[in-house]
């Protein structure tokens, strides 16, 4: 089989963990709902450059470029009927690229402007999500999509956030994240939230590993009881090369020997300063060594991608075939705060299918 195509990949079935609501909205649709509730703060109206806008890929952009697009898209996401078409879009851009399951993340505690409460804010946006997900399926892309509520790490509703997800966890919210800087906001200021959540027998994602390194990772998993980290990509600075090949430092051998989940987002990291470039970013690293590793958008407004996109990019960048893909997607599904009947049905009835059906056009006659 030759380099792997976009075409190719957009076709495979992919699991999403690591996607942010407010960074994934289409142009159009700011630029609209910009026009519509009198939001005159936009950069420009133009569709086609404020797509281009939105886009952080010039030369020294970092973190605080990186995070300006989110002033607009949060302003515009203030009603429910806002929040809702946001959901529903996301819902089936994320299906037509060829995502059966996704975990989308948003901080409630952003979007209480225009008199929403904290409970009304997700329901909005779960609606979104299952009459997008009812549109996808007519159009034969079926997908799931469920939400995960982040609360700001540098405010102070953390406790009250995860008691929102607790209550709505039968209705489509699947587990709890902290997010924003954690440089000065260490994952162990929100204690009472994660026991919160452990005591709900919930689930738990931080951000830990993308700006800031290992204090960060080793508070959120040895403090916080992390189930998976958001980004997670500093683990390589508890790595040395020798003559004997890389060496784990405890830290990294415990994420790795305990296979808690890395929620990698490569273009995302190279946009905010966290990786010179796709082909210089750890991802690969962290794959060889077999670490679980999961391929993420972020923020797909933002960086101007596709989760079919970051695959083909990454292919392109370390030669992985199609093999590698499933491999990685099947980390994903593992992964899922999803029940375990459920992964089971996404990896051996969609997953290892779609796969199949796919080497079985792209080589025939090899028996998959």
């Amino acid at each position: 089989m030759g380099a792997l195509t976009l075409e190719t990949i957009r076709r495979a079935p992919k699991v999403l963990l690591h996607d942010h609501l407010d960074g994934g909205l289409r142009p159009a649709t700011v630029a609209e709902l910009a026009r519509e509730s009198g939001y005159a703060k936009l950069p420009t109206y133009d569709v086609a450059e404020l797509a281009r806008w939105f886009v952080v890929d010039e030369p020294g952009a970092d973190l605080v470029r990186y995070l300006q697009g989110f002033v607009h898209t949060i302003a515009v996401m203030q009603t429910r009927d806002e929040l809702e078409r946001v959901a529903h879009e996301c819902a089936l851009d994320l299906a037509r690229d060829g995502v059966v399951y996704a975990e989308v993340r948003f901080a409630p505690e952003q979007h209480l402007e225009r008199g929403l409460t904290l409970h009304e804010v997700v329901r909005a946006v779960l609606d979104g999500f299952a009459s997008g997900a009812k549109q996808a399926e007519s159009e034969g892309h079926p997908v799931v999509v469920r939400a995960l509520l982040s609360a700001m790490r540098q405010a102070e509703l953390s406790e009250t956030i995860a008691q929102v997800a607790v209550d709505l966890r039968d209705e489509g919210v699947c587990g709890f994240d902290i997010a924003g800087p954690e440089d000065g906001f260490p994952p162990t200021r929100h204690l009472r939230a994660f026991h919160l959540i452990q005591r709900e027998d919930f689930h738990l994602t931080i951000h830990a590993g993308e700006a800031f390194g290992l204090p960060s990772i080793w508070e959120a998993v040895q403090f916080c009881n992390a189930e998976r980290l958001g980004h997670g990509v500093r683990i390589v600075d508890d790595l040395t090369e020798g003559h004997g090949g890389t060496r784990l430092g405890r830290l990294s051998s415990y994420v790795r020997d305990r296979r808690i989940p890395l929620e990698v987002c490569p273009t995302s990291n190279v946009h905010t300063g966290a990786a010179a470039s796709i082909a210089e970013h750890p991802i690969e690293r962290l794959r060889r060594l077999r670490f679980r590793v999961t391929v993420n958008t972020d923020n797909r407004l933002m960086s101007g991608i596709t989760l079919s996109s970051e695959f083909a990019d990454c292919a392109a960048a370390f030669a992985w075939t199609l093999e590698d893909v499933q491999w990685l997607t099947i980390n994903a599904a593992k992964s899922a705060f999803y029940g375990f009947t459920e992964r089971l049905a996404l990896i051996d009835g969609v997953i290892k299918p779609g796969y199949g059906a796919l080497r079985a056009e792209l080589e025939p006659g090899r028996e998959v």
